[in-house]
């Protein structure tokens, strides 16, 4: 979407077009006819792509050329198969439960202390080697007085 499909649209180029136009009026009608790069594949074509749908290109060797590098294709599923094959799944096991005793979800809690946690330990680190650093003569010119 987006800026995906513009990103998308540009990486595979563009294309010269021939454009026919043709003006009529009470005297006469004239036709001309024109040439014009236009992306190979739009940006709006990507982001409209249902699913299944997609754009690639890929790229070649010396030795083994690949005239049609860039290509637009769908992916076909057989909605019978899957479906049989979904009901064989099996659901995956809870490794870590964050509902406590009283069924209430801690998950962002537990998170929100790790962060915590993970700051504080942080904190430590910096001031125990700044300390480290202040202590040894030979790296006390590294840091800056207090």
């Amino acid at each position: 979407m987006g800026e995906t499909a513009k990103s998308l649209s540009e990486r595979f180029g563009k294309v010269l077009q021939k454009r026919q136009s043709m003006s009529i009026n009470r005297n006469d009608t004239s036709t001309s006819i024109s040439t014009q790069l236009d992306s190979l594949i739009p940006a709006s074509k990507i982001a409209t792509l249902t699913q299944g749908m997609f754009v690639g290109a890929v790229s070649d060797n010396f030795d083994e050329r690949i005239e049609q590098k860039i290509f637009h294709a769908e992916i076909v599923v057989d909605n019978k198969l899957v479906a049989e094959e979904t009901k064989a799944y099996q659901k995956i096991p809870d490794i870590l439960s964050f509902v406590d005793a009283d069924g209430q979800d801690r998950m962002k809690e537990e998170i929100d202390a790790n962060y915590r946690k993970i700051k504080d330990d942080i904190v430590a680190i910096i001031d125990s080697e700044l300390q480290r650093i202040s202590d040894d003569p030979g790296l006390q010119h590294l840091v800056r007085p207090k």
